[in-house]
């Protein structure tokens, strides 16, 4: 097991540009089930959770060709339907993905549960609805067996805005026969990536970036060239990383066009950025004083679907919090687990009040301590990671094979912007 050494109190400066989307990445890895022909990716980001999603693919006779680090031609010509790895299929959520396109391209997959953060149940009833619409047979013995023999276009309302429920259901309904409807549709940029992608690929989908999708099924794909954009949520992480350490950086290519909510959410934390068109600015000048609702009230911070403010930006928003001056309540009620990991703040010396496992109150600013810790998932691991930059002393976070799943080299980018910060091997 590797861990970081990380002596806080040193500011950020400089340059970085963010890796290609990791939550872009596995869909559109496992959108290439859907063509025999070979697809380019670039800007794919090297981080474990894409490494498991290749060997699954692989494992299923996909063919992989590296032309650079982050540059791969991906040819799925024959596709077999193998029994999965259990144990590849437990370290990434995103192994659920494989349902849609291998149902519309084999008719038939044999899926081992799939794993990811330990943030709480996590559902996939909502594929399951989808898939059925779409005349998929499903059923469950400890493994999900997924059996079609040709799927149909259908009116498909998700019963929650599920973001990789509603990526199964789109790589399922573009090779359907007739027209689908996909109401109450995440829309997260990946989701928008994941369409644009398939209607270069030939696919036929309308009102992309809105709740209802609209598809007309295509009898197949062809081959295409693509570039995953930037990874939004590191985006923000670097920001928040500037913010605490009161440092001053670029991010280069920041995708910026995404960022409104979050801009306004940052800004009531007293954290504000220029946008300097594909870049982003963080100057050192940060007001860090927690903005009150209406008539003093204390503000709150809640997660929503897309466009509103994500989930996984929510670990990186409270430790910002700790560092701002004021009072506000954060409230994630889409999963139980995701406070949890304040309890390792407050070791460090921060004030938080855990209300329940989906809301906690923090008062700032208050100044941390370094402190040994254990990255228990990949946001809260770069949380962890944050609070130690800004923290008073030297920090070691243990379990960082938990942020290597969604952060590429994130030590390194760091360190570049002067950040003490060392990986090492126990």
């Amino acid at each position: 097991m590797e861990k970081f050494i990380i002596e806080g109190g040193y500011p950020l400066f400089g340059e970085v540009t963010p890796s290609g989307n990791k939550n872009a990445a596995l869909p559109l890895m496992a959108a290439c089930l859907l063509t025999d022909e070979p697809v380019i990716l670039h800007n794919v980001p090297n981080i474990l959770d894409v490494r498991t999603m290749r060997a699954l693919l692989e494992s299923l006779g996909v063919e992989f060709t590296d032309l650079d680090e982050h540059t791969w031609k991906i040819q799925a010509k024959e596709v077999r339907p193998a029994d999965l790895d259990p144990d590849l299929c437990r370290k990434i959520r995103a192994s659920i993905l494989l349902a849609g396109p291998m149902s519309a391209r084999s008719g038939e997959l044999r899926l081992p549960p799939p794993g990811g953060d330990v943030i709480g149940r996590r559902r996939v009833d909502t594929h399951l609805l989808a898939l059925k619409k779409l005349g998929v047979d499903v059923s469950y013995d400890r493994y999900f067996y997924f059996r079609a023999s040709g799927l149909r276009g259908a009116n498909i309302l998700l019963d929650e805005a599920s973001v990789t429920a509603t990526e199964n259901a789109i790589m399922a309904a573009v090779m359907a026969k007739g027209e689908s409807v996909i109401r109450n549709a995440a829309s997260e940029p990946h989701i928008q990536e994941l369409c644009h992608f398939l209607n270069l690929l030939g696919a036929k989908i309308e009102n992309i970036g809105s709740n209802t999708l609209h598809i007309t099924g295509v009898e197949r794909l062809h081959g295409g060239e693509f570039t995953i954009g930037p990874d939004y949520l590191e985006v923000v992480s670097f920001i928040g990383a500037a913010a605490v350490t009161r440092g001053e950086i670029t991010i280069r290519k920041a995708g910026p066009e995404y960022l409104d909510m979050i801009q306004l959410v940052f800004g009531r934390l007293g954290v504000h950025w220029e946008v300097r068109g594909e870049d982003i600015f963080v100057p050192r000048e940060q007001r860090l004083t927690i903005e009150p609702d209406l008539g003093g009230a204390i503000p709150e911070i809640s997660v929503m679907p897309w466009p509103a403010f994500p989930t996984d930006l929510m670990s990186i928003a409270l430790v910002v919090a700790t560092q701002s001056k004021g009072t506000v309540l954060f409230h994630d009620w889409m999963y139980p687990s995701r406070m949890f990991f304040t309890d390792k703040l407050v070791s460090m010396g921060a004030q938080i009040v855990l209300c329940d496992p989906h809301r906690c109150i923090v008062q700032g600013p208050t100044e941390l301590y370094g402190e040994k810790l254990e990255s228990p998932d990949i946001r809260a691991g770069m949380a962890l990671v944050l609070a130690a930059l800004s923290a008073r002393g030297t920090s070691v976070i243990r379990n960082i094979g938990q942020i290597d799943r969604g952060y590429e080299r994130v030590d390194e980018k760091l360190a570049s912007l002067g950040a003490h910060i060392q990986r090492v091997r126990e």
